[in-house]
């Protein structure tokens, strides 16, 4: 039998000496070298992985990017102007004293709180002669914007030192309301608290009366009193400050152009949860139906599917929509400017250092930016008279815009006239000042941003998960001047109608989360006054309790006031609402209508005849209270009712009274979602 080693060789020429050609020795080196290889490139792989993974979650670039105190320092700037904005006009007012920085000699840059790390207000006093300034609006119940939620929270929380740190505060709000600046004068207080320095009075800008005129009025001395402490001068220098540059686009792919997308390019065509105000999620229009029977007002209800979108909303939560402008006037603005409203074009910041690198999402075309961005509809502000004045051939036309926008008495009383109490907007005053022709593009820049409308919604999520519903009354007037003015978002609306050719009347909207909720405890009675679209929160209040009758929960009184112009008119939702009654689910349905009789009856009426009703759900059951609707008038007429009641069933003296009711506001027992 031959040797198996030689059996298994081939080419005997090969070997030296009868080896064989694989010894023990050679199949032990081989496993061993293939295990190493094996081994090395598994290892090479993974030392490959780690810097790439590393790279992925480096957190470097977001902390330079937070460090306002590092941007100041590396763009030689000494004011920093934070602003806690809702509806744009406290980022509108930042923006001017930011600009008027560089009047005085001075380098200023608008800030969003949001963005950075407001911790670092301790290290402002490393810049020479540097001074933080607050534009702190007040949204809702004395509460913070969104945006400035966290830095409000810092300053509960924390115990900074912010010695050194130099500052003044302008506040906006609206006197109609009960927590008046509420935000602007914690932020005053509690900045003095941790040892910063007040170098200017509080500003506080009132809305119910004339914001423009507080604004304008303490900028006229907050700006002396700012050179007198840090002993400069002002360089008189009062020419236009352009802050953004034009790029037209001559060639530009379609598919790069913005079209009316918040944020996200494309972000319409292809919809991605979570959304949010700067990613809106298209809502198809399924209902929209007139409410009114009667009478010279449109008052409507929509609903609008999110069937698949994830979004989740609770009764007495906001839904906010993007509305877009009136293609009559804008194509009007194209016509009186002489320009062509399909131009590709970019505003791009000169200060390359900016977060905000445009006015609005570029490139796009005039046309979209005066349709979906811009705020072409309300009168313009005294800074936009001022910087576009310069554009005025007429220099009698010149001279009133710039005293227009001066705080001379004569000057705040012809903007009040002219503009204001005229209902002007930027297109009329165009048409009415035929010498002023200003450049599109500086227009553009200085119009403030188109701002999304928040209405209370109308139904329960218990009872519509997958559907919102809104209540709202068409706004349309006719103004000094002549003119038909329209409300921007409620026109829109009306015209988002259903229809059967497979085109979806589509909203752009997003949910915002309120303080205006139910009782915890369903056995507790609430009381909800709501005339006219105040009805609306109401709607899904009564629905979600009607619900949770259906589950076999014990359900407290349930009692509404409600209160309309006609009962043959106007009575929204009477059917729904007398159903509930039929049903036991209302408890009471009080209805004031206020002109079918020779005298006025409104709901505080309602609320005085069934006062013993009232005192006993208030005092004795610990009924949660609720109003929704008009702040001027009727929540502070309601809130003096309540103080009455107090006064003659409590036996109370005034003062007693308005302790008792500004005690069931601190525990969230009375609740308002009110607006002027």
């Amino acid at each position: 039998m031959a040797d198996p080693q030689m059996e298994a060789s081939a080419g005997p020429e090969l070997m030296e000496e009868g080896e064989p050609l694989l010894s023990n020795l050679d199949i032990f080196l081989f496993s061993l070298i293939v295990g190493l290889i094996i081994y090395w490139v598994v290892f090479r792989k993974k030392t490959e992985a780690i810097p790439e993974f590393k790279k992925l979650e480096t957190p470097a670039p977001a902390a330079r990017e937070t460090s306002f105190i590092e941007k100041m320092k590396k763009t030689g700037k000494n004011i920093v102007v934070f602003y806690g904005s809702q509806t744009g006009t406290a980022e509108e007012f930042a923006n001017r004293l930011s600009k008027d920085a560089q009047r005085y000699g001075m380098k200023g840059m608008a800030a969003d709180p949001e963005e950075y790390d407001m911790s670092e207000l301790s290290r402002l006093k490393e810049i020479d002669n540097s001074l933080a300034i607050f534009c702190m609006a007040t949204y809702g119940e004395g509460d913070p914007t969104d945006n400035a939620q966290d830095f409000y929270d810092w300053l509960q929380e924390g115990d900074a030192d912010l010695d050194g740190l130099n500052y003044t505060v302008f506040a906006l709000g609206n006197k109609t309301y009960e927590h008046y600046n509420a935000m602007g004068k914690y932020v005053d207080k509690r900045l003095l608290e941790l040892g910063a320095r007040r170098i200017f009075d509080l500003g506080l800008g009132d809305d119910d009366g004339n914001l423009e005129e507080d604004f304008v009025s303490w900028r006229e001395q907050f700006w002396p009193a700012v050179c007198e402490h840090f002993g400069v001068e002002a360089t008189g220098e009062e020419s236009s400050i352009r802050q953004y540059e034009l790029k037209v686009h001559e060639d530009l792919n379609m598919n790069k152009i913005y079209t009316g997308e918040l944020g996200r390019l494309k972000s319409f065509e292809n919809q991605k949860p979570p959304f949010d105000s700067k990613n809106p999620f298209l809502a198809p229009v399924t209902v929209n139906r007139k409410l009114n029977k009667g009478g010279d007002r449109h008052l409507m209800h929509l609903e609008l599917d999110i069937t698949g979108s994830k979004i989740r909303y609770e009764s007495g939560d906001h839904v906010a929509v993007y509305p877009t402008n009136d293609a009559t006037i804008v194509n009007r603005l194209g016509e009186v400017l002489g320009v062509d409203l399909d131009t590709v074009i970019s505003l791009n910041n000169l200060d390359e250092e900016s977060n905000k690198k445009h006015p609005f999402p570029c490139p796009t075309t005039y046309r979209t930016a005066l349709t979906h961005y811009l705020d072409i509809t309300n009168s313009p502000r005294t800074n936009v008279l001022y910087e576009l004045a310069q554009y005025a051939s007429d220099p009698k036309d010149q001279e009133n815009m710039r005293k227009m926008a001066s705080s001379s008495p004569e000057g705040k009383a012809l903007y009040q006239s002219w503009v204001l109490d005229s209902c002007r907007n930027i297109l009329a005053i165009l048409e009415d000042l035929p010498s002023l022709r200003p450049p599109i593009d500086h227009l553009c820049e200085l119009l403030p941003r188109l701002q999304a409308r928040y209405y209370s919604i109308a139904s329960s999520s218990k009872v519509h998960p997958n559907s919102i519903h809104i209540c709202s009354v068409v706004v349309e007037y006719k103004t000094k001047t002549g003119r038909t003015n329209k409300g921007v978002a409620t026109n829109w609306l009306k015209s988002k109608v259903p229809t059967d050719n497979g085109h979806k009347a589509t909203v752009p909207m997003y949910i915002r989360k309120s303080q205006f909720r139910l009782p915890f405890k369903a056995s507790n009675p609430v009381i909800m006054i709501g005339p006219g679209t105040g009805i609306a929160p109401f709607m899904g209040f009564i629905q979600e309790r009607a619900w949770l009758k259906e589950q076999g929960k014990e359900v407290g009184e349930t009692v509404l006031y409600f209160g309309c112009r006609h009962k043959n008119e106007d009575f929204l939702y009477q059917e729904e609402l007398e159903a509930f009654e039929k049903a036991g689910v209302l408890t009471q349905l009080n209805v004031a209508f206020s002109r079918d009789q020779e005298h006025k009856v409104y709901v505080q009426h309602q609320l005085k005849n069934n006062k013993e009703a009232v005192w006993r759900q208030i005092h004795t059951d610990n009924a949660h209270i609720y109003i929704c609707g008009d702040a001027r008038n009727m929540a502070r007429d309601v809130q003096t009712t309540f103080y009455e009641i107090a006064e003659e069933l409590g036996s109370m003296m005034h003062t007693q009274a308005v302790d008792y009711i500004k005690k069931l506001m601190t525990k969230g027992r009375y609740s308002q979602d009110v607006w002027s």
